[in-house]
């Protein structure tokens, strides 16, 4: 009766603190102020459920002090272990000595001699804290003193020491970081290398989010040996429906590598905006309508290709390009018809102006989807486009193309053979404006052209069922031929001239976009096979089309095209496709992958032959070898190469190979890496680039960083000689 007397004044006492406090004891007695309870000790306190061998309150100071095996839980969040306890909760602090605590979420521990809660901030002194096993941590960091927000997650270190097991790496005097994936602003990881040709380089992201719908990330970088720059992309999330994001950048030369490598410019800048939105209509100009609407834009401006070679340390993961590209698209679409606005801006970095590169601003679309007639034997569709070819000298045009698809079909034999005739009308008319700077003898006339294609076509597949295989053939040809054409204007004075392939990178034949109809005879054959579970093993398709000329005939390309999975894990692909005329292939495509037993690899090369001869003799064509593998040694060692060749020009594109160690709480990593990018000079673009041989070392302290995006990357480069 008095232990239970005892528990209820204690009870009673804590209750006038504003915080009901239950404390559950085997054994308890209260002597003037003083309450002991001892044998396995409970106390609940708001979310917190602490755990002891014994504990002493003191009502007057409001003191409870805890002993022995002491273990704290908060929620599902942390858990908090000592010897000995204190908490005041009129104060709102606990202590706890020696202190240690394990953020369940995270899996990062801090341990240090003592530490003091004040209501959500956590104090705590020298100690160390790390995302291992605390009973032989691979990476600890060693702190002076801390402080963490349990309701920010937000972590600060002060004069902390990082060290490998118990070897000290790196040292500063602060770091900090969340202990969950709460959006915020803050430092990133910093990216830093060593150049023999660009120095020292290093960069600070700084990452800044305010609100839970935009963000935006700085980037300051520095060279110590070539220059200085920055970039900065805005992330927003305007609506549930939209998003975009604005990317800038700009990067100054110093005089000496300017002079020194004799760059086409001394500044790098551009800018890319990127923007969608899912029902832009209904969303922008409150309109009610039923269909959908869509709005896509990506815009992309740039002074020259280095804006996008030094937008990271690591230029192996650059796409760069000679021609730029920005588009604007917009749409609204219903069940029977699509309504379509595209623009687009070329930009040739090649070139200083790209006053003579045509634009399109804008095109014009309309489509009728697909209409049936006669209990669907006769279906029909109507497709209209008109595009503005803008450029700011010489020549521009608007065309406008219609073009009507209408088939007949039907199938006899009991459903065997599929028969089916279909007509292209087809129109096109080009309205030009503008003048050449050469003259050019009225060949811009205005102009049309209309015709109507047509094509008979039969086609029968055939499937059999065996006890482990199902195997699907089909043989389908059509013929080709064309009907009736009428002409005026550019189209007829420049028919002959521009029908010469010789003649397709003549200026006035790049608004000339009307193929030379032939009656074509071609024969399709493909075959399927399938195993039990319906899984597909082969794949094969040949094709091959006769041409019908006014002298004779002309046999096409032979296509050959064949998918075979070989075993679960091997797989073989090939795409030939074989000119009799020049009784070689045009186009030869090899490639072969293999995945099972840790093992990943591929190897494909690519040739394409145009035949085309140029006046100095030379043939331009195409080869490309590229292969990659990877192997897992065990659930830590995992190991990757990479390789691409330009067969044609000599020319290694790039090279890679390494390995990644991943433990729980760490990885480390190393890879060389040979990458040739193209740069701007002032003598132009053809033979300027430059090649680069790096080392990457990686590491990744777990779960603070990833082995990915969040990752530390000190990248070596090699002198051109190693």
């Amino acid at each position: 009766m008095l232990k239970f007397f005892s528990f209820f004044l204690l009870l009673f006492s804590f209750a006038h603190a504003d915080a009901e406090v239950e404390i559950f004891a085997a054994f308890m007695d209260s002597k003037d102020n003083i309450v002991n309870a001892s044998g396995d000790v409970v106390v609940v306190y708001q979310d917190y459920h602490l755990s002891a061998k014994s504990a002493i309150y003191n009502r007057t100071s409001g003191d409870l002090e805890l002993f022995d095996n002491i273990r704290a839980t908060k929620g599902q969040e942390y858990q908090l272990l000592g010897d000995y306890a204190k908490l005041n909760i009129a104060k709102k602090e606990k202590s706890f000595k020696p202190f240690f605590m394990l953020e369940k979420k995270s899996q990062v521990w801090l341990s240090a001699d003592d530490g003091l809660i004040q209501d959500k901030d956590l104090d705590i002194k020298s100690g160390s804290m790390s995302g291992c096993n605390p009973n032989n941590p691979l990476w600890t960091m060693e702190f002076k003193s801390s402080d963490y927000n349990s309701d920010s997650k937000w972590l600060n270190l002060y004069n902390t020491v990082v060290y490998i097991y118990d070897i000290p790496v790196l040292y500063t005097p602060y770091i900090g970081f969340s202990l969950d994936n709460t959006r915020r602003t803050g430092l990133l990881i910093p990216a830093f290398g060593l150049s023999n040709k660009e120095g020292f380089y290093y960069e600070q992201p700084f990452y800044i989010a305010e609100q839970n719908w935009w963000d935006l990330e700085l980037k300051p970088q520095v060279r110590m040996n070539r220059g200085y720059g920055g970039y900065a992309t805005y992330r927003f999330k305007d609506s549930a429906i939209s998003e975009g994001e604005l990317r800038g950048g700009y990067f100054k030369e110093n005089d000496d590598y300017f002079l020194a490598n004799d760059l086409a410019n001394k500044t790098h800048y551009g800018f890319n905006l990127k923007y969608q939105n899912s029902d832009v209509l209904n969303q922008w100009f409150n309109m009610k309508l039923e269909g959908q609407s869509g709005l896509y834009t990506d815009i992309n401006s740039m002074n020259d290709v280095d804006y996008i070679n030094l937008s990271n340390n690591n230029t192996i993961n650059n796409t760069t390009t000679t021609q730029v590209l920005s588009r604007i698209n917009m749409f609204y679409n219903t069940d029977n018809n699509y309504f379509g606005t595209y623009f687009k801006y070329y930009q040739d970095l090649t070139k200083q102006s790209n006053e003579n590169t045509p634009q399109i601003l804008p095109t014009l679309q309309y489509h009728n989807y697909l209409n049936t007639l006669l209990d669907g034997h006769l279906l029909y569709s109507v497709d209209m486009h008109s595009s503005n070819i803008y450029r700011e000298i010489n020549e521009k045009v608007v065309q406008t193309d219609v073009n009507i698809p209408v088939t007949l079909q039907t199938s006899v034999l009991d459903e065997y053979l599929n028969l089916s005739y279909k007509t292209n009308l087809y129109a096109q008319h080009s309205a030009f404006s503008g003048a050449e700077k050469i003259v050019t003898n009225n060949q811009y006339n205005d102009g049309y052209v209309a015709r109507n294609y047509n094509q008979i076509s039969a086609s029968t597949e055939l499937t059999k069922a065996y006890e482990e295989y199902t195997h699907v053939v089909s043989f389908g040809t059509n013929y080709s031929f064309a009907g009736g054409e009428i002409r005026d204007g550019f189209y007829d004075y420049n028919k002959e001239f521009c029908s010469d392939l010789l003649n397709s990178t003549d200026s006035r034949c790049a608004f000339y976009r009307i193929s030379q109809m032939q009656d074509v005879l071609k024969f399709d054959f493909s075959q399927y096979l399938y195993d039990s579970v319906g899984k597909q093993i082969i794949y094969h398709r040949l094709a091959q089309a006769i041409v019908y000329e006014e002298f004779g005939t002309k046999t096409g390309e032979l296509e050959n095209e064949l998918n075979y999975l070989i075993t679960d894990g091997l797989n073989y692909y090939n795409n030939m496709f074989y000119n009799y005329d020049a009784t070689s292939f045009s186009k030869l495509t090899n490639g072969v992958s293999y995945s099972a037993n840790k093992v990943t690899a591929s190897l494909s090369h690519l040739y394409k032959d145009t035949f085309l001869h140029s006046k100095d003799g030379y043939t331009p064509y195409a080869s490309y070898l590229t292969g990659r593998a990877s192997y897992a040694y065990d659930t830590h060692y995992s190991y990757h190469m990479d390789y691409a060749y330009d067969i044609e020009t000599s020319l290694k594109k790039k090279a890679e190979i390494g390995f990644i160690y991943k433990k729980r709480c760490w990885d480390f990593g190393i890879r060389y890496v040979e990458n040739n990018r193209p740069v701007l000079s002032r003598v132009g673009f053809d033979n300027n680039s430059v090649f680069d041989r790096y080392i990457f070392f990686t590491i990744a302290l777990k779960p603070l960083m990833s082995s990915g995006r969040g990752s530390s990357e000190f990248a070596l480069n090699l002198p051109n000689t190693f």
